[in-house]
């Protein structure tokens, strides 16, 4: 994708570094710390008139600020830079948040200071050269450590890099800075539709569950302050008049008597919105019993107790034996109305704050068994329950299948930035050199 659109250097030479590979003939390859040096002036706390910049205000991969995030929790030791250094995060797995600083401030000792000579290194060059994705695996590649795996500094000190003369480097930070701009536009432009999109969904269910499908149908009060009118042959009842709900069974790690067996469980964690995530399974003791109340059956509703509360599932049988744990409630139908109308319906609650209200979010919010059950729905007859979530699940999978395709423009577009500064900042394509194309609008 890269070298299609600028054409490469007419000449190359063995940069003798693994990560770098062929460079240009007339670019150098020196230590990092020949070219930069490293800060390390320390203070015990941070200075009331400097800005603190800590992991969290660093977006990954791009190097952006993320302002609200600025002069948040100070670490107890932090780390003095000035305006024009460049600041690499030396912890894994968040190697690819680095900074060209563009004012003086402090920062969390885990950011690695450099300041390029300016005779040699042009610092928005370095940027981009430690933002590459070879610079970011060598690094990786050498953490130490298992609880908090971190690179030394001295490690990366000693790195080669490759070092064009100075009016190149210039001239590619400069295309760089160009070229990202315009992808991070386009990037932009795509989440707002993905917000877009979002929205509608939640307009469109919130209606659906609230209205019906019927624009003439005639309306009633509903009696609920804040839900307003439904349709009149609607009922609103709380939930557990048409639906059982049950909260899972408690962690147990060994076995009580002999009966007892190893069997999957699901945690909150597993439960996305709409869907059940198996990929980290745990397990647990159950008695025959307990698998007989705990178990699953197709057509189960699953709604995080904790956490994300209301985050809810429906529990499609994706596995023969499964059972739940008390991070979750379990609903099921008493017999006439549909877990999948519920659904939807949580969601309507959850996108409305209602949910959230009523655990109380402020404080560790629990949603729990009693205030499931006790939680107000409007139910249609379950004739027109089904057309409703039958339409429901149809213009949901579209609205789906748009942002899935959204979703993959995007990450085309951020793979095609990470090998654009790759390329450039290594020399595989020559950026001086007339473009053949320009970047992808996908």
């Amino acid at each position: 994708m890269t070298n299609a659109h600028h054409p490469p250097y007419p000449a190359y030479k063995p940069s003798g570094a693994d990560w770098l590979g062929d460079i240009p003939a007339h670019w150098e390859v020196r230590r990092l710390k020949f070219v930069a040096s490293q800060v390390t002036f320390k203070l015990d706390q941070k200075p009331s008139d400097k800005i603190y910049l800590g992991l969290e205000s660093i977006e990954s991969g791009t190097g952006r600020l993320l302002p609200d995030l600025l002069a948040d929790t100070v670490e107890s030791v932090v780390s003095a830079f000035q305006s024009g250094d460049v600041l690499f995060n030396k912890l894994r797995p968040y190697l690819a948040k680095v900074v060209h600083a563009d004012f003086d401030g402090v920062c969390t000792s885990e950011l690695m200071v450099l300041r390029p000579n300016c005779g040699l290194l042009h610092n928005r060059f370095l940027f981009y050269l430690m933002l590459s994705h070879g610079f970011i695996s060598i690094v990786n590649a050498m953490t130490y450590g298992v609880k908090m795996p971190r690179a030394s500094p001295s490690y990366i000190a000693n790195l080669a890099i490759c070092l064009p003369p100075l009016a190149e480097q210039r001239v590619i930070a400069e295309y760089l800075d160009r070229e990202t701009a315009h992808v991070d536009a386009l990037i932009a432009k795509k989440r707002e539709l993905l917000d877009l999109l979002e929205r509608q969904r939640t307009a469109l269910i919130s209606h659906a569950v609230t209205k019906g499908l019927n624009p003439a149908a005639p309306l009633k009060p509903s009696g609920v302050d804040w839900l307003g009118e439904i349709p009149a042959h609607w009922e609103v009842v709380p939930l557990k008049y048409r639906f059982d709900v049950r909260l899972g069974k408690m962690l147990q790690s060994q076995p009580l008597s002999y009966y007892d067996t190893k069997e999957p469980y699901l945690r909150a964690a597993n439960i996305l919105w709409g869907r059940v995530d198996l990929s980290d399974l745990k397990e647990m003791w159950f008695s025959p019993t307990e698998k007989e109340v705990y178990a699953l059956k197709t057509g189960d509703l699953l709604v995080s107790e904790g956490g994300d509360v209301g985050r809810s599932a429906i529990w499609k049988g994706e596995l023969e034996n499964c059972f739940f744990q008390n991070a979750i409630n379990r609903v099921r139908s008493r017999g006439e109305h549909s877990t999948k109308f519920l659904f939807y319906w949580l969601f309507f609650l959850k996108q409305a704050g209602y949910i959230d209200i009523i655990c109380n979010k402020s404080t560790i919010a629990h949603y729990t068994a009693i205030k499931v059950a006790n939680t107000v729905v409007a139910l249609p007859p379950p004739n027109e329950e089904k057309l409703i979530v039958d339409y429901l699940d149809r213009e949901t999978a579209q609205i789906d299948r748009l942002k899935g395709e959204v979703e993959a423009s995007i990450d085309l577009l951020q793979r095609y930035r990470t090998a654009l500064i790759s390329a450039a900042v290594t020399g595989k394509i020559d950026v001086q050199a007339p473009a053949a194309a320009s970047c992808p609008s996908a």
